[in-house]
């Protein structure tokens, strides 16, 4: 099964996740929000399975630039419309590994799941 990463190219998480992976020799896929964009059907899957709250970057400048009525009363539905229509709001990077996802880099937990 292929392991792919998504995120931003330019993203200094995504940076240190795959020098991560290639330090390993770990064959992944990079799927780049910016080119390829995201479907509604995996961000969907990535919310019910990880939570929409742990894929939502609050602390993203595009976050924060919204509209406070646009942060107000979030739920699923409208957190994933609002990272459809900006995905640079889509926590980085977000790992699938043989069905296995995690959001955001940290190092132990792609030990654990490499089982480096």
């Amino acid at each position: 099964m292929v392991t792919t990463l998504y995120g931003i190219r330019n993203c200094d998480t995504m940076k240190k996740a795959r020098t991560w992976l290639d330090g390993r020799g770990i064959a992944y896929r990079f799927h780049d929000y910016k080119v390829d964009d995201i479907d509604r059907a995996s961000l969907s899957a990535w919310c019910a399975a990880l939570g929409w709250e742990s894929i939502l970057n609050k602390a993203g400048t595009t976050f924060r630039k919204l509209p406070d009525a646009d942060k107000q009363d979030l739920d699923a539905g409208k957190a994933i419309a609002l990272m459809l229509a900006n995905p640079s709001m889509i926590k980085r990077p977000i790992l699938d590994h043989e069905g296995a996802l995690t959001a955001g880099f940290r190092p132990e937990a792609y030990e654990r799941l490499f089982g480096n």
